[in-house]
């Protein structure tokens, strides 16, 4: 063999290796990031007890889940009331934020049950004192009319507070209720009228007479109430995307955890519970579920990640707008990523503070009405 041979042989080799080396380069460069050992101070904290989230936002006393879901709504704030858009806002990647998403949980408040601002309500005229083992016995097959949570309460022999009917206490007045609206909207003439039939058949069975309101004036403020919760229903989200390499659901769980969120009952969603156990969840985080379902996970690639902020279902005071734009940006700073809307366009930080002033006149309304962001009324309303 010649030295131009050799020579050539070589130069061969060399360049057969560096085309391997560089398809090896490529596809590492292209596969999802895993999660990796944290230092024990970065560890993702474990949720409490209390860290669980809510598997819908139920209402103790209507005992039925809501509708779930509603357009997503962008507050803007002009003359004319809300307007309903879809909406994704986002910011470019701020840098690094040292962000501590700690909660501290509190005793709930004892949550309401009817309430005239948001329901029809009939009193029950009893000749004395019932059971609750008999009320209960007495209940409907079902705790709804057409669309609307449909309840039930008691008010206590001993004591004075109105409840959902238990075993063993004794009731010395009885009344009953509807939701006047929801998401599903307003009550109508039909379920007014489902309402009187399915409250008179529950009345007849324990011996009471009903005294119903005027359905004319019932149904025109459940009209008046739906078009103020359409006007004012807020709904806010952003989309997290990859820059270079794809991320693993592992991935996504371990940096999210970093920063306060837990595991949702639902796979491929996290939440950021809030600072009173049992309450709505600050904000959700979310990414493809059959991601999170895979055989093998870690070979799953997601692009993006969504977080999301139930405006109306999150008290003001836990700052949660502050709290969805300062995780954005703490989490694609982590994971090499960029804040979006749907169709993939940056976001400036101008365009974030005039959301903020937004929301502040929404919450403003919201409080005019006694609806205020985060209370019992409000989840009951806007679900």
């Amino acid at each position: 063999m010649s030295t131009l041979q050799i020579s050539l042989a070589i130069v061969g080799g060399l360049v057969l290796a560096g085309v391997v080396a560089y398809n090896a380069w490529v596809t590492r460069r292209s596969a999802p990031r895993t999660a990796r050992g944290l230092p024990e101070a970065e560890a993702a904290p474990q949720p409490d007890a209390g860290d669980t989230e809510p598997v819908g936002a139920v209402d103790p006393v209507m005992g039925d889940d809501p509708v779930d879901g509603g357009e997503r709504i962008e507050p803007v704030l002009r003359d004319e009331p809300f307007q309903a858009v879809s909406v994704r806002e986002d910011i470019r990647p701020a840098p690094a934020v040292a962000v501590t998403l700690s909660h501290v949980v509190t005793t709930p408040e004892k949550k309401p049950g009817l309430d005239a601002l948001i329901d029809v309500i009939a009193p029950l005229q009893l000749d004395g004192p019932v059971s609750g083992d008999a009320v209960i016995a007495a209940l409907p097959g079902t705790r709804r009319v057409g669309s609307k949570p449909f309840a039930v309460e008691g008010l206590v022999d001993d004591g004075g507070e109105w409840e959902a009917p238990r075993l063993g206490q004794r009731y010395k007045a009885l009344q009953v209720g509807v939701q006047l609206a929801n998401r599903a909207g307003a009550l109508n003439d039909i379920e007014f009228s489902e309402f009187v039939m399915k409250a008179q058949g529950f009345a007849d069975t324990i011996g009471a007479m009903p005294d119903f309101p005027d359905m004319r004036g019932e149904v025109a403020r459940a009209r008046e109430l739906d078009a103020f919760a359409s006007g004012h229903d807020a709904q806010l989200g952003l989309t997290l995307r990859a820059r270079r390499a794809a991320w693993s659901p592992g991935y996504v769980s371990q940096n999210a955890a970093r920063f306060g969120f837990v595991a949702g009952v639902l796979p491929g969603r996290m939440v950021l519970p809030g600072s009173v156990v049992g309450q709505a969840p600050i904000l959700s985080l979310s990414f493809d579920p059959q991601a999170a379902m895979a055989e093998d996970p870690e070979q799953s690639a997601l692009r993006e990640v969504s977080l999301s902020l139930e405006v109306t279902h999150v008290p003001r005071s836990e700052q949660p707008y502050v709290k969805l734009r300062q995780a954005a940006s703490a989490l694609a700073e982590a994971m090499d990523g960029v804040i979006t809307d749907d169709a993939g366009q940056l976001l400036g930080s101008d365009t974030m503070d005039r959301i903020g002033a937004d929301l502040e006149a929404l919450y403003d309304a919201l409080d005019s009405h006694d609806l205020s962001a985060g209370s019992p009324q409000a989840r009951r309303l806007f679900s």
